[in-house]
């Protein structure tokens, strides 16, 4: 990875939207944002926040979280490891 995130932030990459639901093929305009990726580079955290995340985690994170970014035409989101909620097990 070419991106090394600085600090407490992290970069992960969303999952992928649902495609359809029982059958029905949902268009792009109504497709939620994932809330759940997977983190592809982390920080090394500051003297007041350890960072606990690592690469390979798959988290959760508020509908609102972090900035989008694309490089190489691959789409990222870029926020602060207390904007994630949860790692999944």
């Amino acid at each position: 990875m070419k991106i090394q995130p600085l600090a407490d932030r992290v970069l992960i990459v969303p999952a992928p939207a649902e495609e359809k639901i029982g059958g029905i093929i949902i268009p792009d305009t109504a497709k939620e944002k994932p809330l759940r990726g997977k983190v592809v580079a982390a920080g090394c955290g500051t003297k007041d926040e350890e960072m606990i995340l690592k690469e390979g985690d798959e988290v959760l994170y508020g509908k609102y979280a972090g900035t989008e970014l694309e490089y190489e035409g691959e789409k990222y989101l870029m926020m602060r490891q207390s904007d994630v909620l949860a790692v999944l097990k």
